[in-house]
């Protein structure tokens, strides 16, 4: 096929299906993996399709902002890895901020022999927290009914009262030129304010959500470690000359 044509198949496929994989495109096209990559580059910056781990799926709104009924499910193995991993770095009787997400979420059930402190702006967080006996500070504020989430002058306001030894948070984009991303301005706001109280601040953030770019920046690269499942040599080696990558092994 002649390039042209190849942008026409891939694009039809993603009509037809929404994501297309990278190994049944090199199967369908016999094209080569560097030729294809190539292609799903120059469509990318084009604007016609997003680039994710083995592939490629059609373009989101940046002010798309999922439910946490929907995130829940999204990649979930990979969510409860992260999670596990990142439970690693709490150390016994920490003051930990743990943000309104779905992988913040999962680190719950191995935070209770640490005995630490938590304080959240996540309802669903501070329930289950709750349930699993940990000592938990909720920020109020104004609530997100799709996501749970407190955020407005009241949550920013309590978080200006605590200090952290630790702050966990989730994105919606991870990118080494627009840094961390969400759709919502005022969650990124809440996000910040964290980090900014916190010794150290680790964002937790699945493949899907590298080199993707949502409407509010949280922060840059370097303000943050991050901790991601498997990512492609390229993309691992761009991010890690930014800031700290801790990649889990699967």
């Amino acid at each position: 096929m002649l390039t042209n044509e190849r942008h026409d198949y891939i694009l039809q496929l993603l009509d037809e299906k929404r994501t297309v994989k990278l190994q049944d495109l090199v199967e369908k096209t016999d094209a080569s993996e560097s030729t294809l990559r190539r292609d799903l580059t120059e469509l990318e910056n084009m604007g016609k399709l997003e680039r994710v781990f083995g592939g490629a799926i059609l373009p989101t709104r940046n002010l798309q902002e999922p439910s946490m009924d929907d995130k829940s499910t999204r990649n979930l193995k990979e969510k409860q890895s992260i999670a596990e991993f990142a439970a690693t770095f709490v150390q016994e009787g920490d003051s930990v901020f743990l943000d309104a997400g779905t992988t913040t979420l999962q680190m719950i059930p191995h935070l209770k022999d640490k005995n630490p402190v938590v304080v959240t702006n996540g309802l669903p967080l501070a329930v289950a927290l709750n349930e699993a006996g940990i000592t938990t500070y909720l920020t109020g504020g104004m609530l997100k009914p799709r996501t749970g989430a407190f955020v407005g002058a009241g949550a920013l306001a309590a978080l200006g009262t605590y200090h952290f030894d630790i702050c966990f948070l989730g994105v919606n984009g991870v990118h080494a030129d627009y840094g961390y991303t969400t759709p919502d301005p005022e969650e990124a706001a809440i996000k910040k304010k964290a980090a900014s109280h916190a010794r150290k601040t680790y964002i937790l953030a699945d493949h899907s959500k590298v080199n993707k770019v949502s409407f509010a920046t949280i922060m840059d690269l370097q303000e943050a470690a991050l901790i991601v499942d498997g990512l492609p040599a390229e993309s691992l080696k761009e991010l890690e000359k930014i800031t700290p990558v801790k990649v889990v092994e699967e």
